[in-house]
């Protein structure tokens, strides 16, 4: 079942991680219905001054992608001043927390997937391939286009991309052996699975369980879009 969430009417979530002030909120998908190591897919914004507290990650992997404003996130204690496009890979062990330090609000994907021995215990099953994290980090994902996040992260998640379509063209996804997870940044389109027809505009998510399929078709005068790729486990 894909899974199709919007970014338009958000909860009001007040101190997040311990932080005083207001974090709009939305969970687009969680972990049931998937076969992945996905924990939550969500969407989040603070307005100007605002928070989100310090804390340290003891189960599980995330990434932060910030899709707009100016946000200083400390990172393991380290300050990095980032716009859109700039994305934190946080490792389990590692602590961050996020300051909007710009003059509109702030808003950013959050993508926390669960660390290996984690989903060991969650899943119930043995770790076919557990790798070593290489320590959390920052990358401009917006100039690099894509990125390994297996030069990061222990788990299997494999790929993350920014895509950009024209007017027209079309991104065939198939979640066989993978599942796939893509935020819409900027434009608007269509996604097609079966009989099933998807309007595409900023905001909206679309995750992929395995099994399924999705073309994408950009509308005028585009389409971008945040997509990332995890491995199913066997």
């Amino acid at each position: 079942m894909i899974k199709v969430g919007r970014a338009d009417r958000p909860a009001e979530v007040h101190g997040v991680h311990g932080a005083a002030g207001v974090t709009n909120w939305t969970c687009f998908s969680r972990r049931a219905g998937l076969d992945g190591d996905w924990e939550a897919i969500e969407w989040a914004s603070v307005p100007v001054g605002g928070v989100s507290g310090e804390h340290r990650h003891t189960r599980t992997e995330e990434i932060y992608f910030i899709l707009s404003g100016r946000a200083e996130v400390r990172l393991d204690g380290e300050p990095h001043v980032l716009g859109p496009g700039g994305m934190v890979l946080t490792c389990v062990g590692s602590t961050h927390a996020l300051h909007n330090v710009g003059d509109s609000r702030v808003d950013w994907l959050v993508i926390e997937m669960l660390s290996p021995d984690t989903a060991t215990s969650v899943r119930g099953r043995a770790v076919t391939e557990k790798r070593t994290s290489m320590g959390s980090t920052v990358v401009d994902l917006a100039q690099l286009g894509q990125f390994d996040p297996r030069q990061v992260f222990a788990g299997p998640l494999e790929n993350i991309a920014l895509r950009s379509l024209s007017d027209g063209e079309t991104l065939e996804l198939s979640a066989h052996g993978v599942e796939h997870t893509l935020f819409v940044t900027e434009g608007s389109g269509l996604g097609k699975a079966q009989s099933t027809e998807i309007s595409l505009s900023a905001g909206t998510s679309v995750t992929l369980p395995l099994g399924s399929e999705l073309t994408v078709i950009a509308g005028q005068p585009g389409l971008k879009v945040f997509l990332a790729t995890m491995a199913v486990r066997p």
